[in-house]
């Protein structure tokens, strides 16, 4: 099996946060792979994945990195592929640093971002992405999409059996 997402991030505490995307892409049976890279401990090894990436039939990449985040665009600078960032909260600004160091990318060097932690997002905008050229995985997500419709639908049903005073 050929992995088709990559998943990466900047260390293995990440792993919280990013196993949300995996979670996602497993349940939707698409292949990935997940893996740890420094833009700044191991630039070389993320510059040699990066180039690599699409050769190896990768099709979108998720990169996550809290604090200075640079991973995404490091990626994003070495490929022709999608790289969405999922800027990662860290414990002094709250996850805005990243959130901040993964929008403001130079023009020709874009990076797809979510919200911070949003790593689920992030899964579900890859899917998105290659569902566009793949009529079996548009089927099976827009049957997600219903899914989330009946979710809602179903809280609503039990909502109006909460009872309350001066609920109407």
């Amino acid at each position: 099996m050929t992995p088709l997402v990559s998943i990466i991030m900047g260390s293995t505490s990440d792993l919280p946060v990013m196993e949300k995307a995996a979670q996602f892409l497993d349940e939707m049976q698409i292949p990935f792979e997940m893996n740890a890279l420094s833009a700044h401990r191991t630039p070389d090894a993320v510059e040699a994945f990066a180039k690599g990436a699409k050769d190896r039939g990768i099709k979108v990449i998720i990169a996550g990195a809290g604090m200075a985040a640079a991973l995404p665009g490091v990626i994003a600078a070495s490929t022709t592929l999608p790289v969405i960032g999922v800027p990662i909260k860290g414990s002094v600004l709250d996850g805005m640093d990243a959130v901040f160091s993964i929008m403001q990318m130079p023009p020709g060097i874009p990076v797809a971002t979510v919200a911070i932690n949003g790593a689920l997002n992030a899964a579900i905008l890859a899917v998105e992405m290659m569902a566009l050229a793949d009529e079996s995985l548009a089927e099976k997500f827009a049957d997600y999409k219903k899914n989330l419709c009946k979710k809602i639908e179903k809280a609503n049903a039990e909502l109006k059996e909460v009872k309350y005073a001066f609920k109407c």
